[in-house]
């Protein structure tokens, strides 16, 4: 506890303890029966929510002000409505990256003109109709982000003196300030479309009307602003109040026009409100996919293998749970399809590989309980460059339409000769030899070896638990012309630094080492392990170049 001393008057100590001021005893005040109350009590369950609800609020702020202000006016009723189901921030971003995409006029190119043209058009608003509230919160933003600027403005920023139209009377008056915005032609809404925007308050902030009188100062002032009909005596001012459109228009010259049409401007005006209609049709799949995020589940994983410097056979992994699929009976067998499209690009979409293909899973009728049970797993090989690209996987179950759009980065490293490199580490619940006529094409062959991979790395007791990896570029010894270096293999419980398994072999007694690369493919017994997580790492050390690598992974025993 923390005591400071301090004096006052002619040296008589003030003793500060916890924030509260203690006079001395002669100058202490008879002390009150009420007593103020410093501990501060535990919120209520109500409270609680109260502080998590406004946290959770301040988190989604990014997200919240890119749906409520970036987007507000072109996101369309089926686009929000699908946002609200996403749970997590990456679907998110995946949902707002494929917003843009589908707007996106050029998709081949690096450049969205689209969200581009759109963050100009904010931008332009914010500068130009700030009025009290930003400016693209104002009506006259509103319509120039969502339409653009208008092929002619006219514009009465101090009002005036103005000279009606026939269609809305004729005759001259004096007005409040006001614009009008002529579109030639709207997208679903038609051609020669009029927007006009009025500020009777004279503070800068217009807002978008229906009511073509709205501008009109001298509306309600009697013998003001005449139309000609009523300067002729044909008609009386008094009449515009018995109008049955909402507005104090005077009869108009030669008839009434579809722009004076209280329907008509009714039905412009709600259309004006509504987000713009996507043009790029051809994306819609592209985006559906999105939107029913996961609603087929799989997981999707590439693993690496160096050929050379410039090329890294890359193997795109699939896998379903049979579970999630859904069987049809077909020729006397319950028959699973689903149909798989690969696209790969570069990170400025240049389309690099596409590829597609079919699994299908069969089952006897009497063992579909058991094979609901199974896995289902396939695999496109790959070479690529090094480098960072782009995989969608589009994957739609033919028997129930439910579909997934898998997006995720592909990191293809680079090895260079004078380094110590691997590929990577894989586990499998299968690795055998391919027949010679094999070697190095089909499913999960990898030289010549067929290495099924298990990717949730889920295991039970009774299984065998394979790993697989090759490590490149040993430095030879110049006595022996051989690679010169150890490979350790640890085996811990994940969490703890107790070695459950422990050996170190030399990479000469391994098969087909070389100085170019050794490949490690070995099988674990899983029978002896308690159930839980369990780290498998290996230690690779080229003695020459005292280099090391530690390649590992992680797997679950059941």
């Amino acid at each position: 506890m923390r005591v400071a001393r301090l004096s006052i008057g002619s040296g008589v100590p003030l003793v500060v303890l916890l924030g509260v001021v203690l006079l001395p005893a002669a100058d202490q005040k008879p002390a009150t029966p009420t007593t103020r109350e410093t501990v501060a009590k535990p919120l209520s369950e109500k409270e609680k929510k109260k502080k998590e609800e406004k946290l959770r609020k301040e988190l989604e702020t990014p997200y919240r002000k890119w749906l409520n202000e970036d987007v507000a006016y072109i996101i369309t009723d089926e686009e929000r409505a699908a946002w609200k189901r996403l749970n997590t921030d990456d679907e998110r971003e995946q949902f707002i990256e494929q917003f843009w995409l589908r707007r996106d006029p050029t998709p081949d190119t690096v450049e969205n003109e689209f969200k581009e043209e759109h963050y100009r058009r904010i931008a332009y608003a914010n500068e130009r109709f700030a009025s009290g509230i930003p400016g693209w919160k104002t009506d006259r933003g509103r319509i120039y982000i969502t339409f653009g600027p208008p092929d002619e403005r006219d514009e009465h920023p101090t009002g005036g003196t103005y000279q009606r139209p026939p269609e809305e009377g004729g005759g001259e008056t004096t007005t409040f300030p006001f614009e009008d915005w002529r579109y030639r032609y709207i997208d679903g809404i038609g051609n020669d479309i009029m927007v006009e925007f009025v500020d009777p308050t004279m503070t800068g902030e217009y807002h978008m009307t229906m009511d073509p009188s709205e501008k009109d100062a001298l509306s309600r002032v009697p013998g003001a602003g005449l139309s000609l009909m009523e300067q002729m005596g044909l008609s009386d001012k008094s009449q515009r109040f018995n109008n049955t459109d909402g507005t104090l228009l005077p009869a108009p010259m030669g008839g009434p026009t579809s722009r004076t049409n209280q329907f008509d401007r009714l039905d412009q005006f709600v259309k004006l409100q509504k987000p713009p209609e996507v043009k790029f049709k051809d994306l819609e799949a592209v985006v559906n996919s999105r939107i029913s995020y996961n609603i087929l589940p799989m997981e999707v994983r590439a693993y690496y293998f160096p050929l050379t410097e410039a090329s890294v056979l890359t193997g795109v992994t699939i896998q379903f749970n049979n579970r999630d699929l859904n069987f049809q009976s077909k020729d006397g067998v319950q028959k699973a399809v689903v149909n798989i499209l690969g696209h790969i690009t570069t990170m400025t979409r240049r389309v690099v590989n596409t590829f597609e293909d079919t699994v299908t899973v069969d089952s006897p009728p009497d063992m579909l309980q058991a094979y609901s049970q199974r896995k289902s797993i396939y695999q496109k090989t790959i070479p690529l460059p090094p480098g960072t690209y782009r995989l969608n996987v589009v994957a739609k179950d033919l028997v129930s339409g439910n579909l997934n759009n898998y997006e995720v980065a592909l990191n293809v490293p680079r090895i260079e000769a004078d380094k110590l490199a691997s590929s990577t580490m894989i586990l499998a619940d299968l690795i055998e030899k391919v027949p010679t006529r094999s070697i190095g094409t089909g499913q999960f062959v990898i030289g010549d070896s067929k290495v099924r991979p298990r990717l949730d790395a889920v295991f039970k007791r009774d299984e065998k638990l394979w790993f697989f990896v090759t490590a490149y570029n040993f430095e030879s010894s110049q006595a022996t012309r051989k690679p010169s270096g150890q490979v350790q293999y640890e085996l811990m419980k994940t969490g703890s630094t107790d070695k459950i398994y422990d050996f170190t072999e030399d990479v000469n007694q391994i098969p087909g080492a070389s100085t170019s690369q050794v490949t490690i493919e070995k099988a674990l017994p899983l029978k002896d392990l308690a159930p839980g997580k369990y780290t498998l790492q290996l230690r690779i050390t080229d003695q020459n170049r005292n280099q090391v690598l530690t390649p590992s992974a992680q797997f679950t025993v059941n």
